[in-house]
């Protein structure tokens, strides 16, 4: 069969690329198509568009950038249309792959959709849409089956790819010898616009800490050249394609809001969360937002875990004092180790790939 895939950032192409991984086991002689980046590529997908091509974040940089969505969105239609897949395979991204569905549902290709857009948190109006443009949500949140079946739509839950993921031996980081300080990762962010925004705060609050070893994990799709354009004469070392290796190594972290924060949760590294826009997308995103937390940690839980900084509380002064209160053998650290393990506990187990891929090859076959 002949499957197409539609993955829009670093996140997206991880999974999807586990979830190909899991389809070919069952079927080897599939055919993959797809739009994402390296990971895809590596399990034998011919990529369309990587996902650097694709990132438009916020909703001045969406209108900004609004003709070459437009044209991408025309050229995806052509290509699916001209390839004919059997399965059209979407991972979040929602404001593109939204658009795509339908449209591929018309053409009478099964289209699925794995890792849920998150409408619990807003926009929920487009559960309709879903509903009607696809034959199946593979859905990888405990809550999130709960939530479409208000809406009378039964959904397979999963559970979460990131178990999977983060089980597997990852090569640690080569780092420079001779600093054996602990070390605090920093995730600034895997977009040009997370990382020249969060990072310079993120340095300046390592100034404080001259006890402990910062290390910078690099997004495949940025070059070093770029975070050294704003770190200036920082001498913090940059690892790039090592972020889960890091993570094995790290005694804390600071974190930029979205699955990194998870990831980090299951590495079992206490976080600080951070999350900063451009003001006008913040200010009407905030008033579209319907969750009271912005980290994955802290929704999936319902309660705050880890702490988060958004916007004007992301600052040296608070970044430093919640850093601080999680790097001592505390009260806080420890608590945050121990609603970790709840946290596992509700992800639903190991095999979320191999579970999607069955899901997947049962309503074909049918």
């Amino acid at each position: 069969m002949k499957y197409y895939v539609i993955s829009g950032e670093a996140s997206g192409d991880l999974h999807a690329s586990n979830l190909v991984k899991a389809i070919r086991a069952r079927e080897p002689h599939a055919e993959f198509r797809a739009w994402g980046g390296d990971l895809l590529a590596a399990q034998g997908a011919t990529l369309v568009k990587h996902y650097r091509d694709l990132a438009f974040m916020g909703f001045v940089e969406v209108l900004q950038n609004l003709r070459t969505i437009l044209r991408n969105i025309d050229f995806c239609k052509e290509d699916i249309a001209a390839w004919k897949p059997d399965a059209l395979i979407l991972v979040d991204y929602p404001g593109f792959n939204l658009r795509i569905a339908p449209f591929a549902k018309a053409l009478g290709i099964k289209v699925f959709y794995y890792i849920s857009p998150q409408i619990w948190a807003w926009k929920q109006s487009r559960v309709h849409k879903i509903i009607a443009s696809t034959d199946r949500v593979l859905a990888i949140l405990p809550f999130e089956k709960a939530f479409y079946e208000k809406f009378g739509y039964d959904v397979d839950f999963v559970g979460h790819p990131l178990l999977d993921a983060v089980s597997q031996p990852a090569p640690k980081p080569e780092l420079a010898t001779g600093d054996e300080r602990p070390i605090i990762a920093i995730l600034p962010g895997s977009r040009k616009q997370e990382v020249s925004t969060k990072l310079p705060v993120m340095l300046a609050c390592a100034a404080h800490f001259p006890a402990y070893r910062f290390v910078i994990a690099g997004a495949p799709s940025l070059p070093e050249s770029y975070y050294r354009e704003i770190m200036g004469d920082s001498r913090i070392e940059i690892v790039h394609n090592r972020t889960y290796g890091l993570l094995q190594m790290a005694h804390a972290a600071l974190v930029t809001s979205g699955t990194a924060t998870l990831e980090t949760a299951l590495f079992n590294v206490p976080e600080v969360v951070c999350y900063k826009a451009n003001a006008i997308s913040y200010h009407i995103a905030k008033r579209l937002v319907k969750v009271k937390f912005i980290s994955l940690v802290n929704l999936i839980l319902d309660r705050e875990v880890v702490r988060e900084l958004i916007q004007d509380e992301m600052n040296e002064k608070q970044m430093t004092e919640e850093l601080r209160a999680i790097l001592v053998g505390g009260s806080k650290r420890e608590q945050i180790l121990a609603e970790y393990k709840i946290l596992r506990e509700q992800l639903g187990g190991s095999g979320a790939s191999d579970k999607a891929a069955a899901c997947i090859l049962k309503r074909l076959q049918s």
